[in-house]
């Protein structure tokens, strides 16, 4: 289920504790939802908060390592998991404790 809400920029999902909130929903589809469900794994395995403090943290390091806002979010180790895998709809399933520690570095 996807929340609507109007403080979420347009184009963007963004998941809270398995919780999906957009803006509006006409552009999201079941790899986009996937996707989310990836963060969603992330989040439980991580009990949630440390998921993240990590992330923001990674960010951080990433925003220095690459001057970028946008690269820096794309090489986030979740977001790479999430990204390389959100399009394969049998990926979750299959997928190992702690996945996203392949794409920290």
């Amino acid at each position: 289920m996807i929340i609507k809400c109007k403080l979420i920029p347009k184009g963007i999902c963004v998941n809270l504790f398995g919780t999906f909130w957009a803006r509006d929903t006409s552009w999201i589809d079941k790899y986009v939802i996937n996707h989310e469900r990836i963060h969603t794994a992330q989040q439980r395995e991580l009990l949630f908060i440390p998921f993240y403090i990590i992330y923001l943290i990674e960010w951080l390091i990433r925003l220095i390592q690459y001057r970028n806002g946008h690269e820096a979010y794309m090489n986030i180790s979740f977001e790479r998991e999430a990204y390389i895998n959100g399009h394969n709809l049998n990926y979750l399933p299959k997928r190992k404790l702690f996945s996203w520690l392949k794409y920290l570095f």
